[in-house]
């Protein structure tokens, strides 16, 4: 998982995935304290292929709990970004203000700033997409 977790880094994701795909059964392979990370990993991998899918991965990263507070966050971030693209403001908002908030050392405050930007063309869009009918 070590070695997947740095191709990500380099932003090699066939590696990573390979790396990844050897791991068949993660209960049985890997650390409890490692659950949540590995499916974090996974679900990065797989938001660059099927952004939408990769939302159970998040969820249960969360669920199973991240220790980093900056993996919170970018988990946090993640759904907010899938909640966007599915049109829920609120969700989103409050996925943001969450990513924000375990975001303790700002290594994601750019990201939550551009999301937040994001959101507000969202509303414009749909302002504008009302206005005309």
């Amino acid at each position: 998982m070590l070695i997947a977790q740095w191709y990500l880094r380099k932003d090699n994701m066939p590696k990573a995935e390979v790396f990844l795909g050897r791991i068949t059964n993660y209960e049985k392979q890997l650390n409890k304290m490692q659950y949540g990370y590995f499916h974090l990993l996974v679900g990065l991998i797989e938001s660059r292929k099927a952004p939408l899918k990769s939302e159970k991965y998040f969820k249960n990263a969360l669920s199973l709990g991240l220790h980093m507070d900056h993996n919170v966050a970018m988990a946090k971030l993640s759904l907010a970004g899938i909640a966007m693209a599915k049109r829920n403001k609120r969700e989103a908002q409050m996925y943001l203000a969450e990513a924000k908030k375990a975001d303790k050392n700002k290594l994601l405050a750019d990201q939550i700033k551009q999301m937040k930007d994001q959101l507000g063309m969202l509303d414009k869009q749909q302002q504008v997409r009302y206005s005309h009918r």
